[in-house]
Parts: structure tokens; sequence; C-alpha cells
């Protein structure tokens, strides 16, 4: 179905054609681990991984032993890491002043006899306006695409796991591409430098070169010269987007634009940015039956348990649940015709990381994008667009969504959320504040 805007860019884009048997949905967190794993053990001529970061924890160890490894077995093989320079150079958040994963990159370097080059890109000055989010491994010919970062709880190492897609597709064309990108787009800029060596230059020696990368980085795309805009068959299109109004933003609205029938998001954070709102709206209004699954606020990774002491970070998944109660409190008679069913997702102690989006019976976006607007406006995105018009990974499809329901509940009322009052007593206090000096408003556009 072509897209109802009027200078539309999904029937435009080029794309790369595929075979079904091409493409997996891979089980779960512990599945790609291993998946991952298989795959860097057996690369025979390059291994680009890219990531929000690579975690210093037992299965971040295991993934950074096995470059080494498969680098020291081929030396002749192309081994690219890379992760944002901010996020690399800091400790994890509310675990007091600590040296970074870059300290740990560091030491791995000096004591290995192979190398393994762990890039960091700055896309802002500072971690709050703009993170590399990126997704997709490359090894070989093939692209492994979820939208987790590489440590223990992503990797599902040890008992817990936080829930995310995890796709894997065997296309030398899209694999050449996505490489192209950061070889050329990323690793060559002034801006971007080896995490991996000492004397790391400051961020603020960078800011010309910053600005000029993030400048770059908004024309950029991927090269897909190679592709086709013949859209008959199964393809797949790859997709950049950073800042206001981008390539990426444009086809996510597009293609809710273009639903006749049936479309499911999927968001961590529930936080639409203005424009998806309105399409959405204009979705119902047509008819379109709309699925939303969220995590319940016990499934954010930012949830801290009333009986620990309160953080500022910890009122983030509350923020989000007022804003889903809000949504439902508008949208009270789609819920209650069935017509728009919003689903919470948890399971025990475990997290929920799922992004993208299903349409009709023929598009699947496969993205890193949260849907929220700091991914629309500051972080630097992509996503993978797979156009089935003959349906033929219908059931793979139906599968990873039977999955993904299989651990959520509907919201019948917008009563059922929680309001502010019944919140605990440090995270209400906050929120009170906060709306008091008229700060909510900027919360929900960087966070």
């Amino acid at each position: 179905m072509p897209s109802l805007f009027k200078r539309s860019l999904l029937p435009k884009l080029r794309s790369f054609p595929l075979t079904a048997d091409a493409v997996s949905v891979l089980a779960g967190a512990a599945e790609f681990r291993r998946c991952l794993l298989e795959k860097i053990a057996s690369a025979t001529r390059r291994i680009y991984i890219v990531a929000l970061y690579l975690q210093q924890d037992e299965a971040g160890q295991e993934i950074l032993d096995a470059l080494h490894a498969a680098k020291l077995a081929r030396p002749e093989l192309d081994v690219v890491v890379v992760v944002d320079w901010l996020r690399a150079q800091r400790g994890l958040i509310g675990a007091g002043k600590q040296p970074g994963n870059s300290a740990w990159y560091q030491e791995v370097t000096r004591t290995h006899a192979s190398e393994v080059p762990i890039y960091g890109v700055p896309v802002q000055t500072r971690e709050l306006f703009g993170v590399l989010h990126l997704k997709g491994f490359v090894i070989d010919d093939w692209v492994i695409y979820s939208g987790a970062s590489l440590n223990n709880v992503y990797l599902h190492k040890f008992d817990k796991y936080r829930y995310d897609r995890y796709h894997l597709l065997h296309n030398r064309e899209l694999a050449d591409s996505m490489q192209h990108l950061v070889q050329h787009g990323l690793v060559a800029s002034k801006a971007v430098h080896r995490l991996d060596l000492p004397n790391l230059p400051t961020t603020r020696s960078l800011r010309n070169d910053i600005g000029d990368l993030r400048s770059r980085l908004k024309h950029a795309a991927y090269d897909t010269t190679q592709g086709t805009t013949d859209r008959t068959g199964l393809s797949v299109s790859p997709l950049l987007g950073v800042g206001k109004n981008n390539p990426l933003n444009r086809v996510i609205c597009e293609l809710i634009a273009s639903a006749q029938q049936q479309l499911t998001i999927c968001t961590p954070y529930f936080n639409l940015p203005l424009t998806i709102i309105r399409e959405i709206n204009r979705a119902l209004a047509r008819g379109v039956k709309i699925d939303i699954v969220v995590g319940d606020k016990t499934a954010n990774d930012f949830y801290i348990p009333p009986s620990e002491p309160f953080r500022v970070i910890s009122a983030l998944p509350y923020l989000y649940e007022i804003s889903l109660r809000r949504f439902a409190k508008r949208h009270q008679r789609n819920i209650n015709s069935g017509q728009l069913n919003l689903h919470l997702w948890r399971d025990g102690d475990n997290t929920y990381h799922l992004k993208g989006m299903w349409i009709d019976r023929r598009y699947t976006l496969l993205t890193g994008n949260n849907l929220n607007p700091r991914a629309f406006r500051l972080d630097l995105e992509n996503a993978l667009l797979i156009d089935d018009p003959h349906g033929e990974l219908l059931e793979p499809r139906g599968k990873e969504l039977a999955e993904i329901f299989q651990h959520t509940r509907r919201i019948e009322h917008f009563q059922n959320l929680e309001t502010l009052a019944e919140y605990p007593a440090g995270v209400a206090k906050f929120l009170k504040r906060v709306s008091r000096v008229r700060i909510e408003r900027l919360l929900y556009r960087i966070l």
C-alpha cells in the first residue's frame, strides 16, 4: 500500500532483494548471544560490531575475548567495534564514580597480542543531547540486527534478561552497505577516536569536529546503489536518521499512514512524538486496528523498587506511565470497542526493550528507535524495513508476535493504571515538583 504523504519517501526507497530462507527470527536473548558468538568464531572476512555500549561484565568479556580469538586465528580479518564515545567513558548510573568501559578496553588491548580497535563515536558533546543508537552487527555477509547492547542482561548471561527483538539476515549487499556507513561515515571522521588506546582527547577539544560530524550525518544515508526500486518481491531497505524530520522519522510516519487493516507498535518508553500520535489518531479514524505493546513500569530498565533509596532516574518509568494513562484516557472509546489495544509486558524481574512496527500483512520495521522525541530529534538511529508483498514471512512474523504477547496483559480501562497518589513518596514528591516548575514537557523531549 503506497504512503498517503504528498512527498512520499516510501515508494522511492531502494531495497535489496531477499529470499525467505535468508531471514531468521532468533528465539530470545540467550539464542542471540549463542548466534553472535558462533558467527564471530566462524567469520572469514569481516566483523563490524556497532552498539551503544560493550559493557565490562561477564557477557561483555565473552564477546571481546571472542573477537580477539577470531583475529588471532585469522589476522586478515577486518575487525571493528564502534560504540558511543561518551557512554564508554562514564560508569553505570547510580554506581558512583567509575572509569567507564574505555579503561577496560585499553587494558584488554594492552594485554592481547591481537588487535581489535574499539572506536568511540561522539554524536553530541553531551550524552543528554544525543548518542550513537545505531544497531546491527555485520559478520561476513550476515547482518545480526537487534536493539540490544552488549552486557549480561541483554545477552541473558545469567538469570535475568532484557527482552528485545533478534533477527538474522543473510544478504551481501545489505552487509556491504552497513559496513560502508561505519567505515566511511563514522570511523573516517576526525571526531572519532579509538577508545582502546591511552591518552584520549577531551570531548571539549573535539567540539568543532563533533559539530562537523553531526552536520554530515544529517545528510548521510546508507549506500543502496546496488539495490532496486522494484518492490514486487521480498526486500529490505536500510534507513538512517538523526535530527528533526529526518528520512527515518518520515518513513515511520508514512508507514503508520499507509496502514489499512492492522498496526502493531512496540516501544519500551511510552512517550510518543506528536507526529506519531497524529498518525495513530488518523489511523483509528479510518478504522485501523491498533495494538501497542509497552513495558510495565516494573519492567522498565530504569525501575528501582520502592524499598530502595529514591534516585531521580527512578522517576522515569512513572513519567512514562503517566503519559500512557493520558493516552488511554483520551482513547477510552477505542479501547472499549477493541479497535485500540494497549498491552503491558511483564515477565518476573526481567526487563523490556522491544521496539519496532508491523504494518498490515506487508511491512515489518526492525529498529532500535524508541519512537520517542529523543529518538526523533537527538540520537543517531537506524532501521531495516522489510517489505513482504506476498506474505512469504508471515509464519515467522506471527511466531515473533505470539512470543511478544505471551507475557502481556491488556489495559481494559485507563483507571487500571496507577496515579500520582499511588506512587512511592519520593517519586510522587519529585513529579509534583517537576510539574510545578513546568519542566515536565522538557523532560519528555530529552528522556
